[in-house]
């Protein structure tokens, strides 16, 4: 007997009749006499009304009071198919963040999860019962709810998978697996069979929304398979595992976009010990990601600093960029808000040599201006004028040999 986590989107779950299809993918695996838990998102749109109205009420509502209002989405859906799936004959019983025992730390909207308490959904699988867990929430050591961030539900699913020592975690969401570029930008796209851990986790901080990044790190550390399907088609899906050798042979598996950056330059700049450290350090401190930074060369003992930021974030860094460039005696901070990162990922660039280059020459021919670079071992991303992204995307999908047709340019 074999032992699986499901998880289902919001677009799974989005009406009625998608939660009575779910339950009959649920029923299918049941009947099959394995041991299953299912996790399950909010119906599609209703976080967003939730905050909706939260922001009607105010503009800067409260942490505490945002996750129990969030919360409560997940606590539908759990609810409604534990209903759909009695009725079915299947023994199901809905649990919350709370009651399935996932305990995080107290960072409200975007808990990080300290340990699982399995007892319950362990005695719950013992008497032949599959258990409905509400996704994207858990509770702190003081009991007050928290919530896991956008994409939670992947998370708690990846983390009962680790828990429970899961022979696998299957993502059940709207596309039929992991693509070697987004389908709605470059037609010619295709569906990756297998991708590796390390892979996914530059695809998913890059901007690909497939997976939560917090939920394939997890997936990594513990070695859990995933499995990345579409609820409304049947077929393989994409498998998320450990790197093997035929992954080197391909170059570049994925090429992303991201058009939610903005691009922060502080002008004039004190070349002098621990200027970078002040202002990053007050970044770091109120939780904001900083991506690409570059320095350039120094000049008059002055020098320019720019880096990237999400752009939900904007307003708060450009707060804390401007305090600190009037300390530190900085002439002036320019934004540049039409920017889009494209980035290149592949386990294959650890062991093959040009491809950077050969990046470049790419995007020149196009006459894509490149305004930031940034590398690692499998992953190679360039800040471009925002207009430019989908062009740069399909040049490299292309340039790369990724296209479906399999025909290079």
């Amino acid at each position: 007997m074999a032992c699986y986590v499901q998880k289902f989107g919001g677009t799974s779950v989005g009406t009625i009749e998608r939660i009575q299809h779910v339950a009959r993918l649920v029923e299918q695996t049941y009947k099959a006499g394995h041991q299953l838990v299912v996790v399950l998102s909010a119906m599609s749109g209703e976080t967003d009304r939730l905050l909706k109205m939260a922001k009607e009420l105010s503009a800067d509502p409260d942490d505490r009071e945002m996750d129990v209002l969030l919360s409560s989405g997940e606590r539908v859906t759990i609810a409604l198919m534990a209903i759909v799936l009695k009725k079915l004959g299947i023994k199901a019983r809905s649990f919350t963040g709370r009651q399935v025992g996932i305990v995080t730390d107290s960072a409200h909207t975007k808990a990080r999860v300290s340990r699982v308490d399995t007892e319950r959904v362990k005695g719950a699988l013992k008497e032949g019962v599959v258990p409905i867990v509400a996704g994207f929430q858990g509770i702190n050591e003081a009991s007050d709810v928290t919530t896991l961030g956008r994409g939670g539900s992947d998370l708690t699913a990846v983390v009962l998978a680790a828990a429970l020592k899961a022979d696998s975690c299957v993502i059940y969401t709207d596309v039929d697996g992991v693509y070697t570029a987004d389908p709605n930008i470059v037609p010619l796209a295709r569906r990756l069979e297998k991708v590796s851990y390390e892979e996914m986790l530059e695809l998913a901080s890059l901007g690909a929304k497939v997976l939560q990044t917090r939920s394939v790190e997890l997936a990594a550390k513990y070695r859990v398979p995933v499995v990345v399907k579409s609820t409304f088609q049947d077929g393989p899906g994409t498998l998320v595992v450990e790197e093997d050798a035929d992954m080197e042979q391909v170059l570049v598996s994925g090429v992303t976009g991201d058009r939610h950056q903005a691009k922060v330059t502080v002008v004039g700049v004190p070349d002098q010990p621990g200027i970078a450290a002040k202002l990053f350090g007050q970044i770091a401190q109120s939780s904001i990601n900083v991506d690409m930074i570059i320095q350039n060369v120094s000049q008059d003992s002055l020098t320019d600093i720019s880096f990237t930021v999400p752009r939900a974030d904007l307003p708060r860094s450009m707060s804390l960029v401007q305090d600190v460039a009037k300390s530190i005696n900085a002439r002036s901070v320019e934004v540049n808000e039409t920017i889009a990162k494209v980035s290149m990922v592949g386990v294959g660039m650890r062991s093959h040599s040009g491809v950077a280059a050969q990046m470049f020459q790419a995007l020149s021919r196009e006459g894509i201006n490149i305004m930031m670079i940034s590398t690692s071992e499998i992953k190679i991303s360039c800040v471009v004028e925002e207009k430019y992204m989908e062009l740069a995307m399909r040049t490299l999908h292309q340039e790369f040999g990724l296209d479906a047709s399999g025909i290079k340019a």
